[in-house]
C-alpha cells in the first residue's frame, strides 16, 4: 500500500491507483468531463484532456490532472483549494465560449454533463468571447445525428467505438484549434463502416453525438385519422423506461408502459416479445436443419442489426454463417401487414408500424429495402426508450400514476423465452429452451444458467439429446471480432453463436436512458427481464398458442415456404470505409 496525504487525510490506496480514484474512494468529489470509467465493459477513457479535474500537488508548479496521474508514496495532495477550483472553472468557460448556446432545443438540455459542470462550478457569466469553430451537421444516416460544433474533445466516442467496438470510425483531425474527431475524409456516416450501434451516443457527454428523432412522424401518423397505427415495445424497454420517470433501475413497468402508450393515442399496442418467440420458432427450426443435414456451422442468431452491419462490413467471407431470421420486430412488422391486418379489417397501406426498441441500429435497420413485403416495409418508424419517454412528458402523461394494462389480443401472447432477448445471452438460452425439447430432452429444466452472465465472451456445452450443443456468446462488437476471427481461422467450433453489438445486451442499447459509468445499471436491467420470465405462465416459444394458431392458419409449417417468404432475409456485403 502508498501512503497518501489527501486534503489532509493520511490514507493508504493501492499501487496504480490515480488521485481521481483515491479522492472518489474517500468520498471527494473532482469533477471530470473526459473522464469515463466503466468497467462492466473494460472502457477506460482517462486521456486527460479536458483539463477539468486539475488539483494542486504539493512541490508542484503545475497543477496535474487528477484522472491521468497516480499517487506515490508520500504524495500530499489538494482538491479544493483557490487555485485547483479558478483553473477548473477557466476551462469550463473556454469549452462554453466555442459551444452553440442553443441549449434550450438541444437533444441533451438537462441532461449534458457540460451543462451541468457550468452549473455545479457556478458559472453564470460568459467572460470570453472570441472566434467558434463552424462544422456542418452530418445527418445523412436514419440512426444519428453528428454535431461536431457541440463536441468538447473528450474522445470517449473514439475510446467507444475504436477500443471496445473495433469498428474504427471516429478519430481525433487537424490541429489546435481546428482539432475535431471525425470519421475518415470527414465523410458521412452513411459512407463509414458505422453499425450504428449508438455506443457512441450513450458515452457523449453533450449534444455532438444524438439519435434521429422519429417522435415528429409519428405524432403526425396518430392524428392522421386515415391511418390504423399499432406499437410494438421491445424486452428491454419495460425494465429501463420506469429511470426516465424516477423509479428505481431495473423496475419492471409493462403495464404502466402499455397505459401510456394508449394514453399517447396508438390505435393497438403489442409486445415484440411474440416476434421473438417466432424468431424461436424459426431459428430453432434453422439451427436444427443445419445439424442433421450438414448446413453451414456455427449458425448465428441474427436478432441485432448492428451486429449484422458489422459483419457486413468486417467479415463478408462469413455471410453463410449468420441465421436468414429476420429479427423480432421484423418479423412482427410484416406479420403485422398481413395476417393481423387481415384479422383486424385494416388496408395494409393504412397500417403504420412503429417499434419501440432500446437500440438506434433498429432504425438503420427498418429503412433496409430487403426488410419489406409487397409494397411496404415491415416496420415504418422506430423510436427509442427515450424518444418515448420525450413523448410521454410531451402528452402530459403522469407516468407513475397510470394503472397497469394488458397489451392487445391476437398477437398479444408471449412467453418469458421472449422477454430475455433484451439479456446478452437470452435469444441462445431461448432458443436453446425449444431446440432441447423438439429433440425430446424433457429434463424439465428451463433456466439455463452457463449461458447467462455479463463476460465478453462465454460458452457452453449443452445437453440435448444425442447431441452436445457447443454454443457461443460474444456482446459488444469488439468480443464479436475475437469470436468470428477464432471461427473463421478454424480455432473454434460451435453449433451456435449469439451475438449482441451493445455491450451487455439490448439492456444497454443506445437509446436507453443514459447509465454514465454505474456498472450495476446492466445487471439491475437485465435482473428484471429474468424476474419477468420467472413470473410468466409460459416460458419456451413452442408454448405459446397464438403462435401455433398462426402456424396454423397462416405460416403453415416451421421454416416452410410461407415463412421463408416472410419471415427470412438476405445480407449484403459491404467494403471496409
Amino acid at each position: 500500500m502508498i501512503n497518501i496525504t489527501l486534503n489532509n487525510m493520511k490514507l493508504q490506496v493501492e499501487p496504480g491507483t490515480t488521485i481521481l480514484e483515491a479522492a472518489r474512494t474517500n468520498g471527494i468529489n473532482i469533477p471530470t468531463l473526459c473522464h469515463m470509467d466503466m468497467a462492466s465493459i473494460k472502457m477506460v477513457n482517462k486521456v486527460g484532456t479536458c483539463r477539468v479535474c486539475m488539483v494542486e500537488v504539493a512541490g508542484r508548479y503545475d497543477l496535474m490532472p487528477a484522472c491521468a496521474v497516480e499517487v506515490y508514496e508520500g504524495i500530499v495532495i489538494h482538491t479544493n483549494t483557490p487555485r485547483a477550483i479558478r483553473a477548473r472553472r477557466t476551462m469550463v468557460e473556454l469549452f462554453l465560449s466555442n459551444h452553440p448556446k442553443d441549449c434550450l432545443v438541444c437533444e441533451r438540455n438537462r441532461n449534458c454533463e457540460l451543462q451541468t459542470l457550468a452549473a455545479d462550478l457556478n458559472i453564470r457569466d460568459n467572460r470570453y468571447d472570441g472566434k467558434m469553430v463552424h462544422h456542418e451537421k452530418d445527418i445523412s444516416s436514419k440512426s444519428m445525428i453528428r454535431d461536431a460544433e457541440k463536441c468538447v474533445l473528450c474522445r470517449r466516442c473514439e475510446t467507444m467505438c475504436n477500443q471496445v467496438q473495433t469498428v474504427g470510425v471516429y478519430s481525433a483531425v487537424q490541429r489546435g484549434f481546428k482539432t475535431t474527431i471525425g470519421t475518415a475524409f470527414d465523410n458521412p456516416m452513411t459512407e463509414t463502416s458505422c453499425t450504428f450501434c449508438g455506443q457512441c451516443v450513450s458515452v457523449c457527454p453533450t449534444g455532438a453525438l444524438t439519435q434521429t428523432s422519429n417522435t415528429g412522424e409519428v405524432w403526425d401518423a396518430i392524428n392522421d385519422e386515415d391511418k390504423v397505427v399499432i406499437v410494438q415495445t421491445a424486452p428491454a424497454i419495460r425494465v429501463a423506461l420506469g429511470e426516465e420517470f424516477g423509479l428505481p433501475v431495473g423496475t419492471r413497468v409493462t403495464g404502466k408502459m402499455v397505459a401510456g402508450l394508449r394514453r399517447i393515442g396508438f390505435d393497438k399496442v403489442y409486445d415484440t416479445v411474440f416476434g421473438a418467440d417466432l424468431c424461436i420458432m424459426e431459428e430453432a427450426t434453422e439451427l436444427l436443419d443445419r445439424i442433421k443435414n450438414g448446413g453451414t456451422l456455427p449458425m448465428l442468431t441474427s436478432c441485432c442489426p448492428a451486429w449484422v452491419k458489422f459483419i457486413e462490413h468486417q467479415f463478408p467471407e462469413l455471410l453463410d454463417v449468420p441465421s436468414t431470421c429476420k429479427s423480432p420486430h421484423q418479423m412482427f412488422g410484416v406479420i403485422a401487414k398481413t395476417y393481423l391486418a387481415e384479422k383486424l379489417g385494416v388496408d395494409p397501406a393504412k397500417m403504420v408500424v412503429v417499434s419501440i426498441m432500446p437500440c438506434l441500429a433498429k432504425k438503420f435497420e427498418a429503412a433496409r429495402e430487403e426488410l419489406s413485403y409487397g409494397n411496404h416495409l415491415d416496420v415504418d418508424y422506430v423510436l427509442t426508450t427515450r424518444e418515448l419517454a420525450a413523448m410521454l412528458r410531451e402528452a402530459g402523461v403522469n407516468f407513475n400514476a397510470l394503472p397497469d394494462e394488458d397489451f392487445d389480443k391476437v398477437m398479444g401472447e408471449s412467453t418469458g423465452a421472449g422477454v430475455i432477448f433484451g439479456t446478452t445471452g437470452g435469444v441462445i438460452e431461448a432458443a436453446v429452451r425449444t431446440a432441447t425439447s423438439w429433440l425430446g430432452c424433457e429434463t424439465g429444466k428451463i433456466e439455463y444458467e452457463e449461458l447467462r452472465g455479463v463476460e465478453g465472451i462465454r460458452e457452453a456445452t449443452i445437453k440435448a439429446g444425442d447431441i452436445d450443443l457447443k454454443i457461443g456468446i460474444a456482446n459488444g462488437l469488439g468480443n464479436a471480432r475475437t469470436l468470428l476471427e477464432n471461427i473463421r481461422d478454424g480455432k473454434s467450433e460451435y453449433h451456435a453463436i449469439e451475438i449482441m453489438g451493445c455491450p451487455g445486451g439490448c439492456v444497454a442499447g443506445g437509446g436507453q436512458p443514459f447509465y454514465g459509468n454505474d456498472r450495476d445499471v446492466i445487471a439491475k436491467r437485465a435482473e428484471g427481464l429474468y424476474g419477468e420470465d420467472r413470473d410468466k405462465t409460459l416460458r419456451r416459444s413452442h408454448e405459446n398458442e397464438e403462435i401455433k394458431a398462426l402456424y396454423k392458419d397462416f405460416l403453415g409449417e416451421p421454416g416452410g415456404h410461407k415463412a421463408h417468404e416472410l419471415l427470412h432475409t438476405t445480407y449484403t456485403k459491404r467494403p471496409r470505409l
